[in-house]
């Protein structure tokens, strides 16, 4: 099975910044695309940022120039970094991993979340 476990999140002032990280782990687990989604209260989860196997980074417009997303394939670990954070940035972060194990086919794999808020 694998095992997909964020770590970061907190409670940050406005203008504040804060970076999460994700790790995936699995047997014969090979990585494409990794991501940040969040949920704010309510049913729609949105896409935060994704990035390749290689390494192209793909940003939702509300966080560019603010959010960074970067990976490190040899610890199948994605990070982000989130700087100049503002009250709609409180969400339940999400990691996506998306991959596939040996004789199976490519899937989805889902953190737990873990909590940002951002408030004075």
């Amino acid at each position: 099975q694998v095992q997909v476990v964020e770590s970061g999140g907190g409670l940050v002032q406005p203008g504040g910044s804060l970076r999460l990280s994700c790790a995936a782990s699995g047997r014969d687990l090979s990585i494409n695309n990794m991501g940040w989604y969040r949920q704010a209260p309510g049913p729609q989860r949105e896409l935060v940022a994704d990035i390749t196997s290689d390494g192209n980074p793909h940003y939702a417009d509300s966080v560019k120039g603010r959010f960074t997303i970067s990976r490190d394939n040899a610890k199948n670990t994605v990070y982000l970094q989130m700087n100049s954070l503002k009250p709609e940035d409180t969400a339940v972060y999400y990691c996506k991993v998306r991959g596939s194990r040996r004789y199976m086919a490519v899937a989805d794999y889902w953190g737990q979340g873990t909590q940002v808020t951002v408030s004075s």
